[in-house]
């Protein structure tokens, strides 16, 4: 059943307009539907519906590829309100807002979060020149500085890393990373788009840092930097699977691009004989939970593509398609916040609706 909140959204939206094109995406649509409200915020309904900043950049991102400025324009006014005190050129959002004491909705925890950080940043920058809107390049170049500022540090004997947030994550002598932060894409688009920044050092560094992350195949969700030396956490699982997309995504001839692929051999050859990929994988290449969500498997289809494995693409394409819901137009029953956005990014590519070049530069489909 669709909540009365996305039966408003979709009155709001038809008032005002919204962009046809949107349309073409039915799995967007569908999203939308479920999962934002009349604020135009999207609700993870499993974490007693709050928004993250992940959220919002997420789904500007895919508003983008779906052409859908209404909802764009929507989502980053939400944002900026709610998460960045009004203006993000001078604050970085905060990364949790909900339900907190006394049932009053408000930011639940202000620091923030990078890789959302970073994919908003990029996302106004590739939005500013694909509708051809200034306000969108300056608001992105000045949020790439701010994270420069606060959220990049040099690690001594390594270089410039982005710490997975503004606080919390570097003591006297030890770095916190994570490398689902990284997608190298969006760090060479930076690079290019302001080249007097960290972008390219940090781009230059992805590779090893996700070698690094996976002693055996297998990315750990996070690797903590001491001593000079890097150190992996005890399970990879919802953080880490990100890594496997973001790798899959990478044009061919993206520099880096086999290198890291070939770090991430664990996955493919533990599917060869397992039909679903694991939930949680210990550090040493052990499976803790052999039964990831839905999500996990569309996440790894880019992954097996890159790697020209055809018959377990299909495989999972296959168990991707099974746990579709054409009542509610999603996957899984329910389904699951996480789920859908690894589905948007995985599919939207396999579908040809969005693809980066070697630079990272955004191509859409609506655009060419």
């Amino acid at each position: 059943m669709i909540r009365l909140s996305a039966l408003l959204t979709l009155l709001v939206l038809a008032m005002t307009g919204a962009s046809g094109a949107a349309t073409d995406w039915p799995l967007w649509k569908s999203y939308v539907a479920d999962f934002m409200d009349n604020q135009i915020r999207v609700i993870d309904h499993d974490g007693g519906d709050r928004t993250t900043s992940e959220a919002q950049s997420y789904a500007m991102f895919f508003a983008l590829v779906a052409d859908d400025r209404t909802h764009f324009d929507g989502l980053l006014r939400w944002a900026e309100v709610n998460l960045a005190s009004g203006d993000l050129t001078a604050h970085l959002p905060a990364w949790s807002w909900g339900r907190g004491k006394n049932n009053q909705w408000s930011v639940l925890d202000s620091n923030s979060a990078a890789d959302a950080d970073v994919w908003m940043a990029y996302t106004l920058l590739e939005a500013g020149q694909a509708w051809n809107e200034p306000r969108y390049t300056q608001l992105g170049t000045a949020l790439a500085k701010r994270i420069a500022t606060q959220e990049v540090f040099q690690v001594p004997g390594f270089g410039p890393v982005l710490l997975p947030g503004a606080n919390g994550f570097r003591t006297a002598n030890s770095y916190r990373l994570n490398a689902s932060y990284l997608p190298p894409q969006l760090f060479l688009r930076l690079a290019h788009e302001l080249p007097d920044g960290p972008w390219g050092e940090i781009a230059t560094h992805i590779p090893d840092l996700v070698n690094d992350s996976a002693p055996h195949g297998f990315v750990t969700d996070w690797i903590d930097f001491k001593s000079g030396g890097f150190t992996p956490s005890a399970v990879g699982s919802y953080d880490a699977i990100r890594v496997y997309l973001w790798a899959g995504m990478l044009d061919p001839a993206t520099p880096g691009r086999d290198a890291i692929l070939k770090t991430l051999s664990g996955m493919a050859h533990y599917l060869h004989s397992n039909p679903i990929p694991p939930a949680k994988v210990r550090q040493d290449g052990s499976v803790e939970d052999p039964k990831g969500p839905v999500g996990f498997s569309a996440a790894l289809l880019p992954y097996l593509a890159a790697l020209g494995e055809k018959e377990l693409e299909d495989a999972q394409t296959s168990r991707v398609r099974a746990e579709f819901d054409a009542k509610s137009g999603l996957y899984g029953k329910p389904p699951k916040y996480y789920d859908q956005n690894l589905a948007l990014f995985a599919l939207g590519w396999t579908e040809r609706r969005f693809w980066f070049d070697s630079q990272g530069n955004l191509k859409l489909a609506w655009k060419h």
